[in-house]
C-alpha cells in the first residue's frame, strides 16, 4: 500500500463516527496510518478480524485496534469496537489513503479522435488513445497508454490504470476501476469447423460493466459473440481471470485470481469463487454460490451451496499411493456389482 496522506489523520473519534463503530478508550487518539497487529507502532490502527491472530493483540503496540465485541475485552488499548473489523478496517482505510487527485486536461502525447467526446474534468494521461465516437465522463482517469475503440463508453469516475485497452463499443459503469493491462471485449473464442479447417465467426456483441466493479490486472473479458457479456453492479474480479464470451456475472460476487470462465455461462449474484477454479460453458451458477479455489465445474449446481472438487494435499509417496488406488476404482466398482447381484440371488460363489 502506498504511504498514507500526511493530512489524512484522524482522531479515534472521527473514525468511529464516519465507521459506524462503537468508540471505547481515548477519542482523542491520533491515528494516521494502518498496520499489522504484529508490525503496528504509534500512530497506528491495527484490526482483529482472524481468530488465528488473537495472540497477537495483547502484544501489538499500535495507537488503536478494531475488534469485535467478543475481542474488546482482551486489550486495554483504545479501540474502534464492530461486529465486522474487516469491513470496519477497510473504510478506515479508505479514509487514511485516499485516491490521489488528477488534474483534469488531455496529455500533450495523448490521441484523440475529433469525433470523441471527452468531459472537461476527465484526466487523460500519456500516449492514450481514444477512438471516434468514443465518450469519457466526468472525472474519469486514464493512465498512460490506454486505449479506447470507437463508440465505447466510460462513465463518470471510471479509472483506467495504465494499458488497459477497451475495445470498440464496451461500456464501463460509473465509479469502475479496471488495472493495469487489463482487456475488455477482445473477440471471444468463436470457431467453426469445415473441411478439416477453422472458421472464425465474428464477435459483434459487446463487453457491459456496470457500476462501482474492480477489475483486475491482466484480466481479459470477451465480447460477446451475438449478445453482450455482462458484468454486473458491485462485482470485483481479481487478476488474471479469463471470462468467455456472452458471460454474465450478477451482482456483488467476487472472484479470485486465475480462475477461467467459459463462454456463455451465467454466474448469480452474491457468489464467491476462489482463485485458480475452472468453469466450464453454458452452465448456470446459482445466487449465492460458493466455489473453492481450484475447483472444477462442469456441470450446473442443482441449489446455492458451497462447493469443492479439490483433493487435500498428501505427502508425495502417499499421493502415489492413492492415485494407484484412484486408477483401480472402476474395476472395484464392477467387482463390487458382481458381489451385490450374486447376494441378491442368494449365490455361494462370490468371486
Amino acid at each position: 500500500m502506498p504511504g498514507a496522506d500526511p493530512s489524512a489523520a484522524f482522531r479515534l473519534d472521527e473514525l468511529a463516527r464516519r465507521t459506524g463503530a462503537s468508540l471505547e478508550g481515548d477519542g482523542a487518539t491520533r491515528i494516521d496510518r494502518v498496520a499489522t497487529l504484529q508490525g503496528a507502532g504509534d500512530g497506528a490502527i491495527a484490526f482483529l478480524a482472524n481468530p488465528k491472530y488473537r495472540g497477537q493483540l495483547a502484544a501489538t503496540r499500535a495507537s488503536a485496534v478494531i475488534v469485535s465485541p467478543a475481542d474488546a475485552r482482551s486489550t486495554q488499548r483504545p479501540k474502534l469496537v464492530t461486529h465486522d473489523p474487516y469491513a470496519v478496517y477497510a473504510k478506515v482505510a479508505q479514509l487514511l489513503y485516499p485516491a490521489p487527485a488528477d488534474a483534469p486536461g488531455t496529455h500533450a502525447t495523448a490521441v484523440v479522435d475529433p469525433g470523441a467526446s471527452i468531459d472537461p474534468s476527465a484526466s487523460i494521461g500519456p500516449h492514450v488513445v481514444i477512438a471516434a465516437r468514443a465518450t469519457v465522463g466526468a472525472r474519469a482517469v486514464l493512465g498512460p497508454g490506454v486505449v479506447v475503440g470507437a463508440d465505447a463508453r466510460l462513465d463518470q469516475d471510471v479509472r483506467l490504470h495504465a494499458n488497459v485497452v477497451v475495445y470498440a463499443g464496451c461500456v464501463v459503469g460509473p465509479r469502475t476501476v479496471i488495472h493495469a493491462g487489463a482487456v475488455i471485449g477482445a473477440d471471444g473464442f468463436g470457431m467453426a469447423q469445415e473441411g478439416g479447417r477453422w472458421l472464425r465467426i465474428p464477435q459483434v456483441g459487446r463487453v457491459v460493466i456496470g457500476a462501482d466493479c474492480e477489475i483486475g490486472a491482466n484480466t481479459t473479458i470477451d465480447r460477446g459473440a451475438i449478445d453482450d457479456t455482462v458484468i454486473e453492479d458491485d462485482v470485483k474480479l481479481d487478476n488474471q481471470i479469463q471470462v468467455g464470451h456472452n458471460v454474465r456475472i450478477g451482482r456483488h460476487t467476487a472472484i479470485a485470481g486465475c480462475v477461467g470462465i467459459a463462454g456463455s455461462t451465467r454466474i448469480g449474484r452474491d457468489c464467491q469463487i476462489g482463485g485458480a477454479a475452472m468453469i466450464a460453458g453454458h452452465l448456470d451458477i446459482p445466487d449465492g454460490t460458493v466455489v473453492y479455489g481450484a475447483t472444477t465445474i462442469i456441470a450446473s449446481p442443482p441449489a446455492r451451496g458451497t462447493y469443492a472438487s479439490i483433493f487435500p494435499q498428501l505427502d508425495a509417496q502417499q499421493w502415489r499411493r492413492v492415485a494407484v488406488q484412484l486408477r483401480r476404482l472402476d474395476a472395484i466398482a464392477e467387482r463390487l456389482q458382481r458381489l451385490e447381484r450374486a447376494a441378491l440371488r442368494g449365490d455361494e460363489d462370490t468371486r
